[in-house]
């Protein structure tokens, strides 16, 4: 059973952090580099696979819940509901792995 629980667990994460990577796919990478090895398009925007290196995870999920609105000059405002920000957060997160 605990097997059974635990590929449940595991399928879960993979499919916040699909869903993650699809949100970061269409609405930041026309300026961000949303992958493990590409450079951002736009010289302000961060890589998403520094944005845990440069940030707590815990301050990028408050930013993303009260609405980035700033962050480089040309960035348009981002508001996402408390799901999308989870999977988000997981898709940057496993960035690192």
């Amino acid at each position: 059973m605990a097997i059974l629980v635990g590929l449940v667990a595991t399928s879960a994460g993979a499919d916040n952090i699909a869903e993650g990577k699809a949100l970061v796919e269409l609405n930041c990478a026309r300026c961000h580099a949303v992958d493990r090895t590409s450079e951002s398009s736009h010289s302000d925007a961060p890589p998403f696979r520094t944005l845990s290196q440069r940030y707590p995870i815990d301050a990028l999920e408050e930013a993303f819940a009260e609405g980035i609105s700033t962050g480089h000059p040309d960035m348009p405002e981002f508001v996402a509901t408390p799901e999308q920000i989870q999977a988000i957060l997981a898709y940057i997160s496993s960035l690192g792995d």
